[in-house]
């Protein structure tokens, strides 16, 4: 929500999502390549503002408010062919949904209120620009606790969960929906998941699955495995000796966390469909996600373990052969310490030869 003071000092409120004050930011951009630094770093002046992204915390969420204060204020601090260009003018004028803003039950703004029933108003924070996403295909709720969509339904996300349910709403309706049927409206580029670790993150199994597809890994409650790469759609990877599979990250905690009655709580709850069970998929983007099979992370998890295995006998070899050469070596003798006559006749030498 802006407000805008126009030159004859009326003020007007204008409401924009940051999806599309995004996109009139590539747009000024490319109007102005000079000033926005594409042909020379250094002639910038045209202010930045951070691309919206796919997975989101509630503390970057926060600090877009701060964000659009200052990207607004050095944008009218342009020279005047920038600030009153009709692109900025356009944009800031009042259209007819500003007549009509959003009621109360659209939720024009959203606050996260705290969990903790003691905490007081002070905690609740200030309001959350939310992200739009668009329905790829038709999903029929289940309980609820979820929520339907159409294709093409656009949705805001109050809350992304790792375990890849996502809390939305549409106009007055909200529930959970699986992030895998849901697509950001910006582009695959801004929906890109963590890159694999290879390394691995220990978390022990809370609850246990049998796979229903090739590509998934059965496990049992209680045994210790590691996360090596951590999807959106609350599928992760996770390795078993050197064996690896898609598992339901709901049903994973890292190793060392406390276990909580809300955790165990969510566990009861069915694991989110895969983006590769959802049928009559239409999306808007022609570029698809990225997709690493499990061939390619079964090789390069046995290159990384042989590797560190490796990297770990060279290190205790290392430190076998230090030790042997220490023990196979003669220690230096210390010379005794002179009399102290002798000193008393080598200090009397050195200074006559100081008075010569």
């Amino acid at each position: 929500m802006f407000l805008v003071k126009w030159q004859d000092l009326t003020e007007k409120v204008v409401y924009r999502k940051f999806t599309e004050i995004y996109e009139f930011h590539k747009a000024l951009k490319e109007m102005f390549p000079i000033e926005s630094g594409d042909i020379n770093i250094e002639n910038r002046i045209i202010p930045h503002l951070p691309a919206p992204r796919w997975f989101d915390s509630h503390r970057s969420t926060q600090n877009r408010q701060s964000t659009l204060s200052e990207y607004c204020s050095a944008l009218i601090n342009l020279p005047r062919k920038i600030s009153q260009c009709a692109h900025i003018l356009n944009f800031f004028k009042v259209r007819s949904d500003d007549l009509n803003p959003p009621t109360a039950s659209q939720k024009p703004e959203t606050f996260l209120m705290p969990k903790d029933s003691k905490k007081g108003i002070a905690d609740i924070t200030g309001p959350i620009i939310l992200q739009t996403y668009r329905a790829i295909a038709d999903y029929e709720k289940n309980s609820t606790t979820e929520m339907g969509v159409k294709t093409g339904d656009a949705v805001d996300v109050v809350e992304k969960s790792e375990s890849g349910w996502w809390f939305c709403q549409l106009k007055n309706k909200r529930g959970w929906v699986p992030a895998a049927y849901l697509e950001p409206m910006e582009g695959p580029d801004e929906a890109e998941d963590q890159e694999p670790n290879y390394a691995g993150e220990l978390h022990i199994v809370r609850k246990g699955y049998t796979a229903a597809q090739e590509d998934e890994i059965t496990l049992k409650e209680g045994e210790t495995i590691e996360v090596i790469h951590k999807l959106l759609d609350g599928w992760w990877v996770v390795r078993k000796d050197e064996i690896t599979g898609y598992y339901p990250s709901m049903y994973l905690q890292k190793l060392g966390e406390e276990n909580t009655p809300e955790k165990n709580q969510l566990r009861n709850r069915g694991a989110p469909p895969r983006r590769s069970t959802i049928r009559n998929i239409k999306s808007i983007h022609n570029q698809n996600r990225k997709q690493i099979s499990q061939d390619t992370y079964r090789r390069n998890s046995v290159k990384y373990m042989q590797s560190r295995r490796k990297l770990k006998t060279n290190f205790l070899n290392k430190g076998n052969t230090i030790v042997e050469k220490d023990e196979g070596e003669a220690q230096p003798a210390v010379p005794p310490r002179p009399s102290k006559d002798l000193i008393l006749i080598r200090c009397s030498e050195s200074t006559k030869s100081k008075i010569k």
